[in-house]
């Protein structure tokens, strides 16, 4: 299982101090959400953190872009330290265009969906994404409870992924927790990424080994 502690949740007055935890940790990927206002109702951080989170990041970084028209934003967090970037599907009108932007750039393509989005909606993009960033909250703030149907979904991705011959990964993101976390790994999930379950934890160094150990 990837772990994805999401920065989102981080003490941004501590920026560094969080980024050398994750480093420390058994942590895999950062989990960089960008936020515009528009697209979620809710504005996080763009270019200059993600610059700062790239000085010191010693892991991938998986940005997930919650925003409006992001072809036009995709070279730049390219430029300034993506190895991944997904895009919503929800806001793409055309998202084969997004992805072979993306992957022009040598860097991993992922496609994000709303709960309220079928899986059936990526039967065409399968083949060409290398992940599918699942919300099993909606999007726009952390904290939020788990919708159970994602349990249904990720199995129906993961048939769908099997059957075409995809290598796409399966992430889940929002609500992640100890317990939900073991279900989603039998239903097929192959990332996690966690926001609250690590940072309010005493000690999230441990929240992250008690995830990796799933």
């Amino acid at each position: 299982m990837i772990i994805a502690p999401s920065v989102l949740s981080a003490d941004f007055g501590n920026l560094q101090r969080d980024i050398e935890m994750i480093n420390n940790a058994e942590a895999d990927w950062f989990h960089i959400d960008i936020m515009d206002g528009v697209f979620v109702p809710n504005i996080s951080f763009g270019f200059p953190v993600l610059k700062q989170i790239k000085k010191h990041a010693k892991k991938t970084i998986d940005v997930h872009l919650m925003i409006v028209e992001p072809q036009r934003y995709i070279d730049e967090f390219c430029i300034q330290g993506a190895d991944i970037i997904s895009v919503h599907i929800e806001a793409c009108t055309h998202l084969h265009r997004a992805i072979q932007q993306i992957k022009s750039l040598n860097i991993k393509a992922g496609v994000a969906i709303n709960p309220h989005t079928p899986v059936s909606a990526l039967q065409d993009i399968i083949l060409d994404i290398d992940l599918v960033c699942m919300m099993s909250v909606n999007p726009g703030f952390g904290g939020q409870k788990f919708i159970q149907n994602t349990y249904k979904k990720v199995k129906e991705l993961k048939q769908m992924i099997i059957t075409s011959g995809s290598n796409a990964l399966i992430e889940i993101d929002g609500g992640v927790d100890f317990d939900n976390a073991v279900l989603l790994k039998e239903a097929g999930a192959d990332v996690l990424v966690a926001g609250n379950t690590v940072f309010s934890h005493p000690s999230p160094t441990e929240a992250i080994a008690k995830l990796k150990q799933i």
